[in-house]
């Protein structure tokens, strides 16, 4: 090894394997959606159940994201993200192979365990590797990738028609077979990490902030709208695209599985491009509240047009895919603007941590609702009380939005940063 910075080709290289062990995560985590008619008819599994099985994802990161991030800067961003993708592969595994509900949780519950901390080490890796600069092109295309998993997933019914005809199983274990994928290609970034001069990373990694419960007190008023909005707005895209969604469209609009499946993956299919143009657009005007509260409007405009209107589900769908290019877009680079350098870790600790809380509970009211309202295809009016859920969050998710753009003011104000 050398004490040289590694090249920019390695270093885009390396943004390869993690957007591919990106991609595999993510083809994982939507996988539940295009089975869950499925495992209701099949199996006999209740839509709360079914919900759990995307909530139980959420439950242990509540706080394992905090210690994951400790774990990262602990044991290094190319290890952890090996030994996260093993236990994602796991996981994806025991859950495709499990004979009953149990055990399929457990193995959600596993993958849950290994994906958020998974996706910490995946950033703090290119991080490390892009200090030089494009970092924010380098993140904004591997989740665009990993988002390509979201609408592979989506997509598969379609692409794989004859493993869902065999029903529940065969779908569950080509997700596990892109988990293996992912996991390879972990195992390929770490071998070429341990190749690389420490000395070209240790600038970085020493500046990593533990979390201290007294750092909360240094953060403003417009962190905690942002916060706010973060948790609001995920759970409704998050708990209703990944979950309902599809037997939503299915029960309520009349669609075949595979036809539900693929308006669902155009959502994430937008986000692919648009996500990396808005990011670019939001730099190079130095605007970001007021484009967070335009996406953040447009979800709860979405819902309505849904569950309100007869109007075709491209025009929902496309809402949707707008809003959800844009918020994230946006979302984490304001962060940087709203505190300072020294605890930007610990503020997107805390967001994922909530986020996580909100996306656990938002799966689980939203299955409960659909229960005991005997939401199916026979009773398609049983979705209402969920759309309506969804609808008043993704409200509250804007009106803080909107309040974010009215307390950041100026554009002077919105690139200020808190002083310590």
């Amino acid at each position: 090894m050398n004490d040289k910075s590694p090249s920019r080709a390695v270093a885009w290289l390396v943004c390869a394997l993690i957007a591919a062990s990106l991609y595999g995560n993510y083809y994982v985590y939507d996988s539940i959606g295009p089975v869950a008619d499925a495992l209701q008819i099949q199996r006999g599994f209740s839509d709360q159940q079914i919900g759990l099985l995307n909530a139980i994802y959420s439950l242990p990161n509540v706080v394992l994201i905090l210690v994951g991030g400790v774990l990262v800067d602990r044991f290094g961003a190319a290890r952890m993200t090996l030994w996260t993708a093993a236990l994602c592969f796991l996981g994806a595994l025991l859950t495709a192979l499990s004979p009953n509900f149990a055990g399929m949780a457990a193995g959600r519950l596993l993958f849950g365990i290994g994906a958020e901390t998974f996706g910490i080490a995946t950033l703090a890796a290119l991080a490390q590797y892009f200090v030089g600069g494009n970092v924010a092109l380098s993140m904004g295309l591997a989740l665009s990738i990993g988002r390509l998993g979201s609408f592979s997933s989506d997509m598969s019914p379609t692409w794989f028609p004859h493993a869902y005809a065999q029903g529940w199983q065969p779908p569950l274990m080509i997700a596990a077979a892109m988990a293996a994928a992912s996991f390879a290609a972990a195992l390929a970034y770490w071998t070429m990490d341990r190749r690389i001069a420490a000395s070209a990373k240790r600038e970085i990694e020493q500046q990593a902030q533990p979390f201290a419960w007294r750092d909360l007190l240094h953060f403003g008023r417009a962190y905690w709208y942002l916060l706010t909005l973060c948790v609001l707005w995920y759970s409704v895209i998050l708990a209703f695209r990944s979950t309902f969604s599809i037997k939503y469209f299915q029960h309520t609009h009349g669609l075949d599985l595979a036809s539900a499946g693929a308006m669902n993956s155009y959502v994430f299919l937008a986000a692919v491009f648009a996500t990396p143009a808005f990011g670019w657009l939001c730099d190079r005007l130095g605007r970001y509240a007021p484009f967070l509260a335009f996406g953040a409007v447009l979800l709860p405009v979405a819902m309505a047009t849904m569950a309100l209107t007869s109007t075709s589900l491209w025009v929902a769908t496309a809402l949707i895919g707008v809003s959800f290019s844009l918020v994230p877009a946006v979302m984490w680079p304001l962060v940087s603007k709203l505190v300072s350098p020294a605890r930007f870790g610990t503020a997107i600790g805390l967001m994922w941590v909530a986020q996580n809380a909100g996306i656990a509970g938002a799966n689980l009211v939203a299955g409960w609702l659909n229960d005991r309202a005997g939401a199916s295809a026979q009773n398609p009016a049983g979705y209402d009380a969920m759309m309506l859920f969804f609808g008043l969050a993704s409200v509250g998710g804007a009106v803080f939005a909107v309040i974010l753009w009215l307390t950041a003011g100026r554009r002077d104000q919105e690139k200020a940063v808190p002083a310590a």
